[in-house]
């Protein structure tokens, strides 16, 4: 198997690998002087933004890793906010999460950097916490999952813009796969020692499937007034009336735009998704002789529009690779979804030298440590595409697509290929 195939199979899993190895931040500590307070791009949407954490309790399901207990998710929920309320930023990472950011990014497999280079307590996201929602029409759901052992905390760059824009944006993390979900009071539950092999990956789309129902389940229940936090926290004012889930889309990055695709062939309540640079298949056939095991998406289609949105990479002799349908022998999963999807579709490839992280919030993260990363440490994460041309075109397609499909409103930049973002090809 290519380290392609396995990065974009197991999307984040390196993430959680390192983040369970232990003994990570083997670099000195930064000092204060030397702490970087990042900057969140700015929200290109009409809308402010607000975002409120729910604990959902599944009364009726057992964990699937710890089936001693009851199945405990963390989700965010990111809204269009009251231009006219103020409230505090909330900030990019907890004190608990931005401890296990700092272990990850300080490993030499990664970033190398000093524990505590970015000063997480000062870093803010663009949304504000708890303030009242925006008046107006009940507005679409989007729900997002993050790739593989990744916390739905590292996509904000994505989730905000598009709440910014009308949307309730609802992000999960998957309990014990994701590196680490903090819940209320500080109580951080850690991933546990990730398996190998087909069985353990279908276990873990099947607990994504789940708990993407399950938090569609909350919705409606919010919708109807109730408060489905199991701690009963208060809710920011308008929260249940703005939910529209007559109109719901999907989409993740990595192993969350696998699990975006399998919940719609099993939830007819997604009317539309998005996959970005996710492999969709629990096994791929690597090496020769071993069983390639396609998800039920891949094998079935949909009737629903799907989009596909690949990246550039290379495989372990260094030959380029691009991530599409067209590409059988480097990801066959995309081509027999594209063979059997029967809705909408489209296949876009970033490119300009761009990797499967650069759907992640690396993409902004990076850029600001300068000097701090070698270019060699750079290139591996985010490659060598412009990034505000990159995040540009994510915003954008993003939102296009789920205007066109929850709206019926056509910015037509699914037409063709546009000078505004001449890093996206149009792969026929």
């Amino acid at each position: 198997m290519s380290s392609r195939h396995t990065h974009v199979a197991r999307g984040s899993a390196l993430i959680a690998g390192l983040a369970l190895a232990g003994g990570l931040a083997t670099a000195a500590p930064a000092t204060a002087a030397d702490q970087v307070e990042l900057t969140a791009p700015a929200l290109t949407g009409h809308f402010d933004v607000g975002t409120t954490d729910l604990h959902l309790v599944d009364g009726d399901r057992a964990d699937p890793w710890k089936p001693e207990r009851r199945r405990e998710l963390m989700v965010t929920v990111t809204y269009p906010a009251d231009p006219f309320a103020d409230g505090p930023r909330a900030p990019w990472l907890t004190r608990g999460m931005s401890t296990v950011i700092d272990q990850v990014l300080a490993g030499e497999d990664y970033l190398g950097l000093p524990a505590g280079t970015i000063d997480w307590q000062s870093t803010k996201r663009r949304a504000e916490i708890g303030v009242p929602v925006a008046l107006g029409a009940p507005k679409p759901v989007a729900l997002f999952s993050p790739g593989f052992g990744a916390p739905r905390e590292t996509y904000s760059t994505i989730v905000d813009d598009l709440a910014s824009r009308g949307y309730v944006v609802v992000s999960l993390s998957h309990t014990y796969e994701s590196m680490a979900v903090e819940f209320p009071g500080g109580r951080l539950e850690p991933a546990l020692p990730p398996g190998e092999g087909p069985e353990f990956m279908k276990k873990a789309l099947d607990a994504r499937v789940g708990d993407t129902r399950f938090v569609l389940d909350q919705l409606a229940k919010l919708a109807k007034g109730q408060n489905p936090d199991a701690g009963k926290r208060a809710l920011p004012w308008g929260l249940g009336r703005s939910l529209d889930l007559s109109r719901v889309g999907a989409y993740g990055h990595s192993y969350g735009g696998f699990t975006a695709g399998e919940t719609m062939v099993h939830d007819r309540r997604i009317d539309a998704g998005i996959n970005l640079d996710g492999a969709m298949a629990t096994a791929f056939g690597y090496p020769a002789g071993t069983a390639y095991v396609p998800g039920e998406v891949t094998k079935r289609g949909l009737d629903r529009p799907f989009l596909l949105m690949g990246a550039e990479g290379t495989d372990e002799n260094g030959k380029p690779q691009d991530h599409t349908h067209r590409h059988p022998e480097f990801d066959r999963s995309w081509a027999d979804f594209w063979a059997q999807q029967r809705g909408w579709k489209r296949d876009l490839l970033l490119r300009g030298g761009s990797t499967h992280m650069v759907y992640s919030d690396l993409q902004t993260i990076v850029p600001q440590l300068g000097a701090r990363v070698t270019p060699e440490k750079r290139a591996a994460a985010i490659g060598t595409v412009d990034p505000r041309r990159s995040i540009a075109a994510q915003r954008d397609y993003i939102g296009a697509f789920f205007d066109l499909h929850l709206r019926g409103r056509d910015q037509h930049l699914f037409d063709g290929e546009s000078p505004r973002h001449p890093d996206i090809d149009f792969i026929d």
